[in-house]
């Protein structure tokens, strides 16, 4: 009997191989408009991405599995080639990671949406009317000021992005297996936080996170829109196996959010810098390009349009994301990965279970098509790809795998 593990012993290690640049769009995956037939990025004017479809394979991306909606965790640990399941993370933890935050195991970390509670204790605005970085700051420090630790446990608390702030928690006999207190959408009171199982360690996180979350509301009484906290994706922190070992690969990471730079630290790849734009994404992938194996390049405003529900907004998104394409196939990577991490239709607001679309570029491909979109992809040679076994894909076509067997 063998025990080898596909792809990770294949793989060499040192030099030789090709370069690989993962560009992953966020929620890149649509529904067909009514009126017209086609998904938002059908419905984009994408004449770059187009072009290099014409020279690529197709397919379509099956993040997790079939009929499971992924979280945007266990999303890109499959597009970085780890069993979304095995290696389930609480988004707290990615988070953390993703404002440079030092975890140590152990520490218990979850996410916090800054929001709105009406006078009846209701949610009104999960995300607080999205409030600007600045006054997002400002709300957590009066927080911090206010903040009356629990006996025996340290609290840090860090902004992360807008609506968006970090929660950890350090200290003995905390466990993870807290139910989120968000409510998922309004109309509803934030859920009170409560233990999963009889688990003693967690019934204590469980009534130190409600402590924290009564005070924040009181602390924060006279504010006109961030009034509450809501938190999800409690998570304890373990190191996980690093990609260079796993696949020889050096690695670096570009990503405005912290939660996609919180993923690809999990893994160990480099961390240089935070970009301030989509052009300043590119500009900084133009700068690490030749010092690394593999680079990640990762496009929020796709999702973020359509969990607005702006469908147009969505396809501007996309062909902000074309223009700039030729500035990345023009640094001549040996593979070009385009991908998402989910679906997020517009039309339905939220992630949801639908294949991506993804196209593979290199000199190994059997292109199909003229066009990016999903009807095209659908048809393409790859059919449909599991999500985890994308890196697989990237490093054979990177000629970066040895042959299996005789």
């Amino acid at each position: 009997m063998s025990d080898i593990s596909l792809p990770h012993d294949l793989a060499f290690h040192g030099d030789g191989g090709g370069t690989i640049i993962m560009l992953v769009m966020d929620g890149l995956g649509g529904l067909p408009h009514p009126d017209t037939g086609r998904t938002e990025l059908e419905s984009a004017a994408t004449p770059h991405l187009d072009a290099l479809a014409a020279r690529s394979s197709l397919g379509m991306l099956a993040p997790v599995g079939h009929g499971i909606t992924p979280g945007s965790g266990p999303g890109h640990l499959a597009l970085f080639g780890y069993d979304p399941i095995e290696s389930m993370i609480g988004r707290g933890v990615l988070s953390a990671l993703g404002v440079g935050f030092e975890l140590w195991p152990g520490d218990v970390a979850a996410r916090i949406n800054l929001a709105t509670v009406d006078g009846d204790g209701v949610v009104t605005d999960r995300r607080a009317g999205r409030p600007s970085d600045e006054d997002g700051r400002r709300v957590i420090e009066t927080v911090r000021n206010g903040l009356r630790a629990p006996e025996g446990v340290d609290v840090t608390l860090i902004h992360e992005k807008e609506h968006r702030a970090v929660l950890v928690l350090r200290g003995e006999g905390l466990g993870a297996d807290v139910a989120d207190t968000d409510p998922q959408r309004t109309g509803l009171p934030p859920i009170p936080a409560t233990a999963i199982g009889a688990d003693p360690a967690s019934e204590r996180m469980a009534s130190t996170v409600q402590s924290i979350v009564d005070q924040v509301r009181d602390i924060l009484a006279d504010e006109p829109r961030v009034n509450s906290f809501l938190a999800r994706g409690f998570a304890a922190f373990t190191p996980y196996p690093s990609f260079e070992a796993r696949y020889g690969l050096r690695a670096v990471a570009v990503a405005k959010y912290p939660m996609y730079r919180g993923v690809a630290s999990l893994v160990g790849m480099t961390i240089d810098g935070v970009p301030d734009s989509n052009e300043g994404s590119v500009e900084m992938l133009e700068r690490h390009f030749g010092a690394y194996d593999f680079y990640f390049i990762h496009f929020k405003d796709t999702d973020s349009r359509a969990h607005d529900g702006d469908f147009e907004g969505k396809v501007a998104a996309i062909e902000e994301v074309d223009a700039l394409l030729p500035r990345v196939t023009d640094l001549g990577a040996d593979v070009l990965v385009v991908t998402g991490d989910h679906s997020t239709p517009a039309l339905y607001g939220e992630h949801s279970w639908h294949h991506v679309p993804m196209l593979v570029a290199s000199n190994w491909t059997r292109p199909s098509a003229e066009v990016f979109g999903e009807s095209s992809c659908r048809g393409g040679d790859l059919g449909v790809v599991p999500g985890k076994e994308l890196m697989t894909l990237a490093l054979a076509h990177a000629v970066r795998l040895d042959k299996y067997g005789a």
